[in-house]
């Protein structure tokens, strides 16, 4: 039988990581409409690589700017949050189970469960933790990911006026295996992404500690507090998030691709992804390649990057307090 401490500890990760996630993914959904748009666009989503590819055809999207314009005077201010419901339904058990679980490998890998216990574990015992921490994740919440994307990606008018109309359109073209299309690339996505962001974020709660204790040595010869303040704590998840995001980019672009291949779209937001336009991830890879040149697989990495930093400090700093408050209320 699981030890009643461990069970709390458990419940306090979870929920924990649900309120961060919720409030994370709140707070940057109109970026994340933004960027959905852009890595979904076959056209070029810049001006530039129109001009610079000789194409006629006209791009629905053409910079951040531009979108962020075209989606408020066509769908208002809602449509930043288009598609936040099954958002949220996806991200606070995500984050849930990722809080939890990557909790659970500390504890196993450092034999203690407290949590500044976990900070002095080597960074690559914190990246391997963070890359499992993040499979489990991503398998437990992915459909929500995917009707996610499908609902945030289309404009005004709708093709699935609400959640359900797209669920059973996937289910009806795809059938139960439609839901979790793009897994494959989602996951070798997550390794690198969630490892890094975790193992690169425990880095710099490190390195912050131990300036901490550095600049307070020089006012004082007895260091007993290296305590880091809650700023600090947004800059470490600020960093990490944005590391992530640079190197992961191109195979989230190839998992939207997934996503959306063979559903419908409205001729207005451009050509759409036919059904089994790809093989496999790494066909997806070089045929993306070929037909929109690198920029191609950095489809919305402006607002991408623009979003994930202040993702990753609210999610952690949330996450934190969230943890703090739940302990106190709880013991």
């Amino acid at each position: 039988m699981e030890d009643p401490g461990q069970l709390k500890r458990a419940m306090i990760d979870a929920t924990a990581g649900a309120i961060a996630g919720g409030i994370s993914r709140t707070v940057t959904s109109p970026l994340d409409v933004i960027k959905i748009r852009f890595q979904v666009q076959l056209e070029p989503t810049t001006s530039w690589a129109l001009v610079r590819r000789n194409l006629s055809g006209p791009s629905k999207y053409t910079g951040m700017l531009q979108a962020t314009k075209d989606i408020f005077r066509e769908e208002g201010l809602r449509g930043f949050w288009r598609g936040n419901v099954p958002a949220l339904l996806m991200v606070m058990p995500y984050t849930a189970i990722q809080f939890t679980v990557l909790h659970k490998l500390k504890t196993f890998a450092s034999g203690s469960s407290k949590a500044e216990d976990h900070i002095n574990l080597s960074p690559y015992l914190s990246y391997v933790s963070g890359a499992l921490a993040g499979c489990a994740a991503t398998v437990g919440s992915y459909p929500f990911d995917l009707l996610r994307t499908i609902l945030a990606s289309q404009g005004e008018p709708k093709v699935y006026p609400t959640m359900r109309s797209a669920f059973l359109d996937i289910v009806n073209a795809r059938g139960i295996r439609g839901l979790y299309a793009g897994l494959s690339p989602t996951l070798v996505e997550i390794v690198p992404y969630a490892g890094l962001q975790f193992g690169t974020y425990d880095t710099f709660k490190r390195w912050t500690a131990a300036w901490n204790r550095q600049q307070l040595s020089k006012i004082n010869s007895i260091v007993t507090d290296d305590s880091i303040t809650s700023f600090q704590l947004f800059l470490c998840g600020l960093a990490a998030g944005t590391c992530a995001k640079l190197v992961c980019h191109p195979l989230d672009v190839v998992k939207k691709r997934f996503q959306i291949e063979g559903l419908q779209r409205h001729p207005r937001y451009g050509a759409r992804v036919e059904h089994l336009a790809y093989r496999n991830m790494f066909d997806a890879l070089q045929r993306i390649l070929k037909a929109e040149g690198w920029a191609g697989l950095y489809k919305g990495i402006i607002p991408s990057t623009v979003k994930a930093a202040p993702a990753g400090a609210v999610t952690f700093v949330a996450y934190e307090f969230a943890s703090d408050w739940l302990e106190s209320i709880w013991t």
